[in-house]
């Protein structure tokens, strides 16, 4: 494949310190990650008494610090922020970052942030016609002098995004919806993004993604496929293992489902032989969450062992 393997990776965010995000992208960004990520919730999910950063103010003071990864969320949801509003936000942010901003979007699934919060939460089909509309909206605003649209959920009347960001601002929409949510991103996005639940069927979602382009006319080869993935990385086999059966209890169905089997676990040569798996399929870009408490130290083991593979 001639497509470039893109490793990110994700900030400790829920129940940490800002001294250990700040610390922890530092090494991301020394590293050599091409992204650092954070999930956009309102609540610690699953367990709503966790306490968590907002994602993108966040972001804003990573951006401040670091000087070359890319920056973005899995994913922020409509209904959160208001899409002229929030495209003015990430043109700052991209400005702040020397253009540097990654627009995670997607439909949202956590009702409880949504309703505790006085926020609007209707059934999934209206959530991704929010979830296009708001697209449109923004990537007009950063390319349009004014921009007006009158939507279901969302209108706008000569809105105006000043500065525009520095580059276009790349669009992700992440999710596993193989027809509104792909027609979606088809339309739309740079980047697909697969939800770690959904890893062990990426094959079946890359071709329904590829259906999706078919149909309205889209090169599927101009969509980058990015997989939000767990990896388990040791010096060797069984040092992985151990930390693999941990990372199963601790995980769930939700990041963990299919890990063992699917999953991209082991050594270094075992996690370059499991990117390798993904790379057939389609898959060139991974949000990687490092299993450990303290993610830097297998980010470093990856970045010394398993990067390099991927580098010309």
């Amino acid at each position: 494949m001639s497509k470039e393997v893109r490793f990110g990776a994700t900030l400790p965010q829920i129940k940490r310190s800002w001294e250990e995000a700040r610390e922890t992208a530092l090494c991301f960004d020394r590293l050599g990650f091409d992204s650092v990520w954070v999930c956009d919730h309102l609540y610690g999910v699953p367990n709503p008494s966790l306490p968590i950063f907002e994602a993108w103010t966040l972001l804003t003071g990573i951006a401040a610090i670091t000087e070359r990864v890319e920056l973005g969320t899995l994913v922020t949801p409509p209904f959160f922020r208001a899409p002229a509003v929030m495209a003015r936000q990430l043109a700052t942010l991209d400005h702040i970052s020397g253009g540097r901003t990654i627009a995670g979007l997607g439909g949202g699934w956590f009702e409880l942030e949504f309703t505790a919060n006085g926020l609007a939460f209707p059934e999934l089909r209206e959530r991704l016609r929010a979830l296009e509309e708001a697209t449109t909206i923004m990537k007009r605003m950063w390319s349009e002098e004014k921009t007006s649209f009158e939507g279901t959920h969302f209108s706008v009347v000569d809105a105006a995004c000043e500065p525009k960001p520095v580059r276009p601002i790349p669009v992700l929409i992440g999710g596993g919806g193989e027809r509104v949510l792909m027609g979606i991103a088809a339309r739309h996005a740079d980047i697909w993004n697969n939800m770690a639940v959904f890893q062990p069927q990426l094959g079946a979602k890359v071709e329904a993604l590829r259906r999706r382009c078919d149909e309205l006319d889209r090169d599927f080869d101009t969509l980058e496929v990015s997989q939000q993935c767990v990896v388990v990385i040791g010096a060797n086999e069984r040092e992985a293992r151990s930390q693999l059966d941990k990372a199963q209890k601790i995980y769930g169905g939700h990041m963990g489902a299919g890990l063992e089997e699917h999953g991209i676990w082991g050594s270094p040569e075992q996690v370059i032989e499991g990117i390798e798996r993904h790379r057939a399929l389609g898959c060139t870009s991974f949000v990687i969450e490092f299993f450990g408490r303290d993610t830097r130290e297998p980010a470093t083991l990856f970045a010394e062992t398993v990067i390099p593979a991927f580098r010309t």
